[in-house]
């Protein structure tokens, strides 16, 4: 069955055969039902070569297993209840995790797709399928999902590195085809001008893509070639004819490793998934004065989404730049400019941005960027001797543009999952190193803070410290001026339950405002000072905690007075019996009572 090739958007020669034979298996006819159903889900779903494959995988390690494990195999049918095809499908789905490594999703996987065509065959009105499948169908598929184990983003070091070394990748690309297209331009026929001249040979590639074809005929032994031709090999001699054309094409034309680089600038200017990147063609863009707009489509979600990059120009007189700047649209401009002649010799259109040139044959063949051995992200590296640390996985930059998106927009998650859903953020995003250590800064932040407040309570003077202020000495170490040494022993400073040396400099306030919460939070304040004289109020303050904490839940009381009650009962503590009794009296017998603003004497639960 012909599919279309994975990540081949836009390019509509570019497919793949898969195959099946259902006689390869003893349970034969089974396979064959399953075989109906996966082409039929192939063509009315549009799949893909990797999600047709992966359907086709699946049922072939189910029907492995009925030829293993099933003694009248060839008997096994979906529409027949004997012999028992269900219980090997449950005993298959039990063994399934053992066959891979803990935490695999391979098997829910499989299991999952086998139980998609068979409840795609019972919707089938002229099939026939045993009454006992639709239970299986309707319940749990019977394995786990798996995890798999998340990417984590690139250091700024190693994005440093990787972009840096594909802009010098770029450079040189771009030269090297434009130096070859040079020279393809002053050459002529070979047939005239003969087939041992490097400048024929690139103008018959550039004219035709049938050249491939009639080069290797046409030159003798690479023993026989002219010692110009020779020059051009990397090592200094040619050892096959094949090698020699691969050379010549890439002199026209981009190669699977020159698109790493253009992959990562674009990936890097656009903050978009790799998938995203190399499915683009000349009808995703849209050029303007000032820049593109490019669509973008992922597949996974179904999603299309367009974006505008401004188009970046030095300012006038500017003869040394900061430093090189990634312009989406100058990137993708060129892009297109080196693989336009390419889709012309392919009959390719619209002209995907990102092709290149290969010869698995005998014949040009234009294909996107592929994994194969040799052309692989690992391989670019290898070959510029780029080093990252972790794992060398180009959807770790995605990762760090996300990192870095978090970072601008202050952990704002619905600015930073624009381009996707919030949950696809927590799960494939937010677990990145970079993340957790700043939140684990804002917590550790957030804890001082808390603690320092904790901890920062009003300064207690018991008889003779008070006594003693007067001394320029003792006002010296305790922070206060004359002034404020003589406000605090004539009263002016009083606030009801302590003194404060500026209620105009409230850690609860803005500056200049008068203090918004006292006498409330006098005892969670630096700013207060408890003399002597503030005892008879402390301890009235300390009974009307005892009534708000009989009022209150716990949980309530410990958030609103907890601090408070637990200073205060420090300072009581650090009280004479004698001091106490003495305020006590002063209390029964002048009338004392505590001053609190009336909005204080209601407290809401809530």
């Amino acid at each position: 069955m012909t599919v279309p090739a994975t990540g081949a958007a836009g390019l509509k020669s570019a497919t793949v055969q898969l195959s099946f034979e259902p006689g390869a298996f003893r349970c034969g006819r089974l396979a064959a039902e399953f075989a109906d159903e996966w082409v039929e889900l192939v063509a009315a779903a549009r799949l893909r070569e990797g999600a047709a494959r992966s359907y086709l995988t699946a049922v072939k390690v189910l029907l492995a297993h009925v030829d293993a494990t099933m003694p009248d195999a060839a008997a096994a049918s979906l529409a027949r209840g004997e012999p028992d095809l269900q219980r090997v499908v449950a005993d298959w789905v039990r063994v399934l995790p053992s066959q891979r490594r803990p935490g695999s999703r391979t098997p829910g996987w499989h299991a999952g797709r086998v139980r998609a065509l068979i409840a795609r065959r019972m919707e089938h009105p002229g099939r026939s399928v045993a009454a006992g499948w639709q239970g299986w169908v309707d319940g749990a598929v019977g394995v786990r999902r798996g995890s798999s184990s998340e990417l984590d983003e690139f250091s700024r070091a190693d994005k440093k590195k990787l972009i840096r070394a594909a802009l010098v990748a770029r450079r040189a690309t771009t030269a090297r085809i434009r130096r070859g297209r040079a020279l393809a331009a002053g050459g002529t026929d070979p047939e005239r001008g003969g087939w041992l001249a490097v400048e024929n040979l690139l103008w018959a590639l550039w004219s035709d893509s049938g050249a491939c074809e009639q080069i290797p005929d046409r030159l003798p032994p690479a023993a026989q070639f002219p010692a110009a031709l020779h020059k051009l090999a990397p090592g200094g001699v040619w050892h096959s004819k094949r090698h020699l054309v691969q050379f010549l094409l890439a002199e026209l034309f981009v190669t699977a490793l020159d698109l790493h680089a253009y992959r990562i600038l674009l990936m890097a200017a656009t903050g978009r998934a790799p998938e995203e990147i190399t499915g683009l063609t000349e009808d995703d863009l849209e050029f303007g004065p000032h820049g593109v707009t490019i669509t973008f489509t992922k597949g996974r979600a179904q999603v299309r989404r367009r974006q505008t990059f401004t188009a970046e120009s030095d300012e006038a007189g500017t003869l040394h730049p900061a430093g090189s700047r990634l312009d989406a649209a100058e990137i993708v401009a060129e892009l297109l400019e080196l693989n336009r002649p390419l889709a012309r010799l392919a009959g390719i259109s619209p002209v995907p941005l990102f092709l290149r040139v290969s010869r698995p044959g005998a014949a040009l063949v234009a294909r996107l960027l592929t994994r194969s051995r040799g052309y692989a992200f690992t391989d670019w590296l290898r070959l510029h001797g780029v080093t990252v640390s972790g794992p060398a996985d180009i959807r770790r930059l995605r990762k760090s543009t996300k990192v870095e998106k978090a970072i601008a927009f202050r952990g704002r998650i619905s600015d930073i999952a624009d381009d996707h859903s919030e949950k696809t953020f927590r799960g494939h995003y937010a677990h990145g190193t970079t993340l957790r250590v700043i939140a684990g800064e804002v917590i550790t932040a957030a804890q001082h803070r808390w603690l320092d407040t904790a901890l920062a309570g009003p300064t207690v003077l018991d008889e003779n410290a008070a006594q003693s202020l007067a001394d320029p000495q003792t006002a010296t170490v305790l922070g206060l001026d004359p002034a404020e040494v003589e406000a605090l022993r004539s009263g002016q400073l009083n606030m009801g339950v302590t003194d404060c040396t500026d209620p105009f400099a409230s850690p609860f306030g803005r500056p200049g405002q008068l203090c918004p919460v006292a006498p409330l939070r006098c005892l969670e304040c630096r700013n207060a000072f408890v003399l002597p004289s503030n005892l008879p109020q402390l301890l009235l303050f300390a009974e009307h905690l005892q009534k708000l904490a009989l009022r209150l839940t716990p949980t309530h009381f410990h958030t609103l007075w907890g601090q408070s009650r637990t200073n205060l009962d420090e300072v009581l503590s650090s009280r004479t019996a004698a001091e106490l009794a003495e305020a006590r009296r002063q209390i029964a017998e002048d009338g004392i009572v505590l001053v609190l603003p009336a909005a204080t004497r209601v407290e809401f639960d809530a």
